[in-house]
């Protein structure tokens, strides 16, 4: 499973892309407001640190409006993927940009149904918001892995993003229902990396090999 981090932020990007965690990354302005910079800016930065998908969003809702601002966002860079919402412009945007070639990742999707509709008209990835889902009390999991199984029904080219993660269960999930990438807060994929008793193994083993006065081995 792929791992992009959904951040705006440059300096997390950089960090785990030079760790080899992640391949992508997804981005709107929302996540942009939270660094304090000029969006464009920070995108030029990106740009620069990852060579793998990049989700930059538009903020059309017409069908015109969203065709404009998806070709100005595919010419930015060649690894830009175009975020486009779950609307029925959206769709009809998104059959239009497949057939010129133009890489779409619809975003807003909390229905089985809603992400078969964005399989038909060619979108390249479908994101599931799986936490806005647990939030209202329905099991994020349980759409995940129809729209997996859906996916794999029909052999739809499709990848499946797992988004809105909250924890880090939710990203092993993700995983064991085999959804192709799961686009990830830098705090999420700090703590994937954290577990109490790693820690308390870690410092035993030291202790151990103070207290017995080993030599270090280099």
């Amino acid at each position: 499973m792929q791992f992009f981090i959904d951040t705006a932020d440059p300096a997390e990007i950089k960090k785990y892309w030079d760790m080899g965690l992640i391949d992508g990354v997804t981005t709107n302005p929302s996540l942009a407001s939270q660094v304090g910079r000029p969006f464009k800016e920070l995108v030029k930065e990106i740009f620069g640190i990852v060579n793998g998908p990049i989700s930059l969003e538009v903020l059309s809702t017409d069908f015109e409006g969203i065709m404009r601002e998806a070709k100005s966002l595919s010419l930015l860079n060649a690894n830009v993927v175009v975020k486009v919402p779950l609307i029925p412009e959206g769709l009809k945007a998104v059959k239009a940009l497949s057939s010129e070639g133009i890489k779409t990742n619809v975003t807003l999707v909390f229905s089985t149904s809603q992400a078969l509709l964005a399989a038909k008209a060619g979108a390249t990835y479908v994101s599931p918001f799986l936490g806005r889902l647990d939030d209202i009390g329905q099991d994020s999991s349980l759409l995940l892995e129809e729209i997996v199984t859906v996916m794999a029904n029909y052999d739809f080219p499709t990848k499946v993003l797992a988004a809105s993660i909250r924890s880090s269960r939710q990203v092993a999930l993700a995983a064991l229902l085999g959804a192709d990438v799961a686009t990830i807060p830098p705090a999420i994929l700090e703590k994937l990396a954290q577990h109490p008793l790693t820690d308390k193994g870690l410092e035993k083993f030291l202790k151990d090999y103070k207290e017995a006065g080993l030599e270090p081995l280099v």
